[in-house]
């Protein structure tokens, strides 16, 4: 059996091993759109989690998500991995169930036990967020990957989408970023242990209490801020909401040590697609490429992002506690981003 790092194995990181939003969309133009008017949300608007109505107080909200390691200990890949695929529930307004394991495993190059390994970190994180995790599928594939499926449920008249944002709406953030750069380091093992541990208590943490303080603050629009990174996802909720959006560069919270890492290099692929992606609207006068190129990074269970009145956003910051925090506002206009 391999003596491998689980890192070596993956070709990237978390979810900067994602297909970029240029090539998404390009693949989304293709495909008609299912209808039925018990299809609550669907694909038109690049949400999270798709929306099923069962009848007037019930909907099922489903999703899935899996990627390569971002770490070299299996059972906290696990964790991460379940944490980030059940995010999407969570940012939809919703509750989650139960899920399935998805995994592609080289049973030739590494061991069972690790695998077990990964599985029992999927089960902890289903188990401390009340949902089980069921059975699953598996391939033999030579790198490994891991994830759910997981199906949640939400009422229909509360559900949380990326065309919910509204004219007047301040925007919170509700973890650092920087995780796309600090897992690259990790792979490449240029991390500190102090940017390390912050990183995997960031890509572990629930996004259960930042759903539950958006429902509160009377939020409507909300996303979970991933693959496409903070511009990526924001410019989806912004053209579905037909708003513009203004982010105070300065009041985004990250990880300590990411900046420097970036500035000698350290970025991931997958963050430097979000920012050519994301280009044709993105106004940057007077901000430094870097600051903008950290404002892509492609995070792996990144927190949510949600909009709310200013007052009920600071109440809902002051409950979350740090990092969450107050990063911009929101305008009426046609989906344009202003960094300031």
């Amino acid at each position: 059996m391999s003596s491998r790092r689980l890192t070596e194995f993956s070709h990237g990181a978390g979810c900067g091993c994602k297909l970029g939003p240029a090539h998404v969309a390009e693949l989304l133009a293709t495909l008609t759109p299912p209808t039925s008017p018990d299809l609550l949300v669907g694909t038109e608007t690049g949400d999270d989690a798709a929306v099923w109505r069962l009848d007037a107080d019930r909907a099922l909200v489903a999703t899935t998500d899996f990627f390569t390691p971002v770490v070299d200990d299996a059972r906290t890949w696990g964790r991460i991995a379940a944490q980030n695929a059940v995010s999407d529930v969570w940012a939809m307004g919703g509750r989650p169930l139960f899920a399935l394991n998805l995994v592609a495993w080289p049973r030739d190059d590494l061991p069972m036990s690790l695998l077990a390994e990964v599985l029992a970190g999927g089960a902890e994180i289903g188990e401390e967020s009340g949902f089980a995790v069921v059975g699953g599928h598996s391939v033999d594939d030579p790198e490994p990957k891991y994830g759910l499926a997981v199906v949640g449920e939400v009422h229909p008249d509360r559900i949380l989408t990326n065309r919910g944002l509204r004219d007047g709406d301040v925007l919170v953030l509700t973890k650092a970023l920087g995780i796309g750069i600090a897992t690259t380091a990790i792979k490449a093992g240029t991390a500190s242990a102090a940017l390390a541990d912050a990183a995997v208590a960031s890509m572990t943490a629930s996004n259960g209490p930042a759903a539950r303080a958006a429902l509160d603050a009377g939020a409507t629009g909300c996303t979970d801020v991933t693959g496409f990174g903070l511009l990526g996802h924001l410019a989806k909720m912004a053209a579905a909401s037909g708003v513009d959006a203004e982010i105070d560069v300065a009041a985004v919270p990250f990880l300590d040590g990411v900046r420097d890492l970036a500035a000698a290099g350290t970025v991931p692929g997958g963050s430097r697609r979000n920012r050519e992606w994301v280009a044709p609207w993105v106004d940057a006068d007077g901000v430094g490429e870097l600051d903008v190129q950290l404002l892509a990074d492609a995070q792996t269970s990144g927190g949510l992002l949600f909009g709310a009145s200013p007052e009920r956003a600071a109440e809902a910051v002051a409950a979350l506690g740090g990092p969450a925090a107050v990063i911009g506002r929101v305008r009426g206009g046609g989906g344009r981003i202003r960094l300031g």
